[in-house]
């Protein structure tokens, strides 16, 4: 299983992208400024994930001290990027603008959201960017044609025009880089000086109609006075929720000045006796540099909401509270800082979080009893802890894991073993930097390094890991050293099979990769006989084309092995059909068999195709495949969207081996362990539970042919070794998991969120003799990574069932070592 940041990298690209390119120079568009009507606001993030508000618009307004008809006008969009191929899009308006008045336009939906728009208008379905485009009110109702900033200068049409992001079409410079949660609006005396830049700022949403009705913005009932632990509560969501508060006080503790979330973090320095309230708030200015320093004091005064990275309705996440459209004096500078809280081994609760059976945010906070709720009661506070300990590499988003209890569950190098549902390690969190990369590069850590030293920030709940630190103070790296593990070489007379998720392995990978995942086969596995190989992609990689073959991913790979002084490895595996399997779309991810024919033969058995089902016969007290490679039952419903298992027949030294290479369905869509609802629903677990029944079955039936069959099941199982789905298979002792043979320190081959897990398998029936396990930790605790995984290898001597020939075989095995 690759678990990945989706949206997140997508918003990153879009956020540096707006802060390169609008500061490119380029030809304004210059409207003649308005004497009347004038576009007021644009927003693009109705309906995406964080909104509050279900649709994008466009708000206008009228400067004049007479009414302007709209009548044949039109609200035209162009993407911020245009390319030839883009048109413009029209909606065309109708009725006037009062003095001082405001027209509203409603525009595409989107999915998420919860308030609608106050009634629009004039209503559209322009699907508009959050964070990059050009807005033109028309005179007439016919699309623009003009694709530049000068040729839209020259275009008379034109009334009035705003390029926002990295608009290439704007007046003078583009307004600000909005966000799923902020638009860009004029101020109140609606200046128009034909600079976008100057005119607009970006803010909260505030849509408001010919009758003045509005869902946001400074209209409604006088603020509140409230201190900031009135405002935290007693329970995760804030009492204040979308109420505007007034005289919030606190000492600014830290800044974020890059991205669309910025702002600030304040602490009242005056807190009241309950543990369960958060003296930290975050101030939320959007794509705006909030003008604060550390230590200033201040007074604000703004709405409170709720933020969750997607629809509040359907989140899985838990929210974070903080002050939106705010408006703040400082009151002095240089104060000092309120003291951080310090974590140290037993600050934070060992039980991770309350398990009601649903959503824990009505909850009343129990700081002391669980780790989720300690958290929560010091959201956006500073917390502090010295020589951090790694237990999560740091990764491509500039992140990395540390724990604050150094000793619990602790790994034989250095992370956090995760070995129950119940005993998730509370002590991991993660940490990110507010230090712009220019002065200070984020490390780049390996499992047991530590930062030492001093590193503190204020606390804030992410989607992407949970409750994070920012450090605003980071510690310096220490390198502990952390090598790549090396197995032995097998004996003459074991048969070494090993498993490997190589991660989206595709023929336009870098070379750079093949040759690691050659040297990793090479000298890290030993060369094993037998490589049971997960995510091999098709020849194409992720261009959905219809191509299926995977046979240049395989002569790549085995052409690396080669070249790392490895043996030339045949392979088998069948191409799936097409986009049937899941995994990256276009990828057609399967699994498949490499082996060395100078140690072990593969027995070709025609008959396996994609959907056809291998059985089992018995010939002469032995079991056989009917097909060899062939797919265990891939047209049973456990498999959709799914990978299919494979099967093949192997003969080590005259003794017949089965392995079956798996890659069971991935987690997606399990709720997150850190969410507000726990326990948290593992959904995914249902279909693996089906694939689990299926392939348990097939093992059935081999051994129904042959008691003493050697088989070994192996793979991404993408579940852990106490899950249903493992216990199926190893009901009854049939199979044997030999990760449960290792030691709990040892128990691990992926990295996820800082908890070391495990997800690969390889499993073995009661036949196999002497065997020697081992997990090879070459990958998934490091931050540079060949694979999110870490490969397994099984050695072992084939058993035939009969004491007397197992004696033969071990005594030729002897004098084959001897001599």
């Amino acid at each position: 299983m690759t678990k990945t940041h989706r949206s997140k990298a997508a918003f990153t690209v879009a956020v540096a992208s707006g802060l390169v390119l609008g500061g490119v120079a380029a030809p304004a568009a210059l409207a003649t400024p308005s004497a009347d009507a004038v576009i007021a606001e644009v927003y693009g993030g109705g309906g995406n994930s964080g909104a509050t508000l279900t649709n994008d618009f466009v708000e206008l307004a009228n400067r004049g001290a007479a009414a302007e008809s709209l009548a044949g006008f039109s609200v035209q969009y162009l993407p911020g990027s245009a390319s030839p191929s883009s048109t413009w899009q029209v909606t065309p308006l109708a009725g006037s603008v009062a003095p001082g008045g405001r027209y509203l336009v409603a525009e595409g939906k989107g999915a998420g959201g919860t308030v609608a728009l106050p009634t629009p208008d004039a209503t559209g379905a322009i699907a508009m960017s959050a964070t990059a485009g050009t807005v033109a009110l028309v005179s007439g109702t016919t699309a623009l044609t003009c694709k530049t900033a000068a040729d839209c200068a020259a275009d008379a049409r034109i009334k009035d025009l705003v390029g926002f992001g990295a608009a290439t079409v704007r007046e003078g410079n583009p307004a600000a880089t909005p966000s799923n949660t902020t638009s860009v609006a004029r101020g109140t005396a609606l200046a128009d000086t034909d600079d976008n830049a100057a005119d607009f700022t970006a803010g909260e949403p505030t849509p408001t109609n010919t009758a003045g009705e509005s869902t946001g913005g400074d209209t409604g009932p006088a603020p509140t006075p409230a201190k900031v632990h009135d405002i935290q509560g007693t329970t995760r969501i804030s009492p204040f929720k979308d109420q505007k508060v007034s005289g919030v006080t606190g000492v600014v503790t830290a800044t974020r000045t890059f991205g669309s979330s910025r702002g600030f973090w304040i602490t009242d320095p005056n807190p009241d006796n309950d543990p369960r309230t958060s003296e930290g708030l975050f101030v939320f200015t959007g794509s705006t540099s909030p003008a604060v320093a550390v230590g200033d004091a201040v007074t604000a005064t703004g709405t409170v909401r709720e933020f969750y990275p997607d629809a509040p309705a359907t989140s899985n996440y838990q929210s974070l509270t903080e002050l939106s459209s705010a408006k703040w004096t400082v009151d002095s500078q240089g104060n000092a800082l309120p003291a951080p809280t310090v974590l140290n081994p037993d600050t934070v609760p060992t039980t991770y979080a309350p398990s009601p059976g649903g959503n824990i945010e009505p909850l009343t906070l129990e700081p002391s009893k669980y780790a989720l709720d300690f958290w929560e009661a010091h959201e956006s506070e500073i917390v502090s802890i010295s020589d951090a300990r790694v237990v999560g590499p740091t990764n491509t988003f500039n992140e990395l894991y540390v724990t604050s209890k150094p000793d619990q569950h602790r790994s034989v190098r250095g992370g956090s073993v995760y070995l129950g549902y119940d005993q998730l390690n509370s002590g991991v969190m993660k940490v990110s930097s507010l230090i712009p990369f220019a002065e200070r590069p984020f490390p780049k850590l390996n499992v047991g390094d530590v930062l030492t030293g001093t590193t503190s920030g204020p606390v804030e709940y992410s989607n992407f890991g949970g409750y994070t630190l920012f450090a605003s103070v980071l510690g310096t790296e220490k390198d502990n050293g952390l090598q790549g593990e090396t197995t032995r070489k097998q004996r003459t007379g074991e048969l070494a099979v090993a498993t490997y998720n190589v991660e989206n392995l595709a023929p336009s990978d870098p070379q750079a990769k093949y040759d690691r995942l050659g040297e990793a086969i090479v000298t890290h596995l030993a060369t094993p006989d037998i490589v049971n190989l997960e995510e091999i992609q098709d020849n194409t990689g992720a261009t959905d084309d219809g191509t299926v073959a995977a046979d240049q991913t395989l002569q790549k790979f085995t052409d690396a092995i080669v070249a790392k002084g490895g043996p030339r490895y045949q392979w088998r595996e069948i191409d799936p059909v097409n986009d049937a399997d899941g995994g990256q779309p276009g990828g057609n991810i399967r699994v498949a068999f490499l082996f060395n024919p100078a140690r072990v033969s593969f027995v070709d058995r025609p008959g396996g195709t994609s959907t056809a089902a291998v059985g089992v016969v018995r010939e002469h007290g032995k079991a056989h495949l009917t097909a060899s490679p062939g797919r265990v039952d891939p047209t049973n419903e456990a498999w959709t969207t799914s990978r299919k298992p494979l099967a093949g027949e192997f003969v080590f030294k005259g003794r017949t081996v089965f392995v079956i290479a798996n890659h069971f369905n991935s987690k997606g869509g399990d709720q997150p362990t850190h969410g507000r609802f726990q326990p948290p629903a593992r959904s995914s677990e249902v279909q693996r539970a089906k694939q689990a029944t299926v392939l348990r079955g097939f093992v059935d039936s081999v051994l129904a042919a042959d008691r003493s069959a050697n088989i070994i099941v192996a793979g991404d199982l993408n579940d852990y070794p106490f899950s249903p789905a493992v216990q199926t298979l190893t009901a009854g002792g049939a199979l044997k998991d030999l990760i449960a043979s290792v030691p709990e320190a040892e128990r691990y081959s992926y990295v996820f969120e800082g908890q070391s897990q495990v997800l690969d398998h390889i499993l073995a029936s009661k036949a196999p003799r002497g065997v020697d396990y081992d997990v090879v930790h070459i990958n998934a605790e490091f931050a540079d990574q060949a694979s999110d995984h870490d490969p397994q290898v099984i050695r072992f001597r084939p058993g035939a069932g009969n004491p007397i020939e197992d004696a033969l075989y071990d005594f030729l095995d002897w004098l084959d070592q001897i001599f």
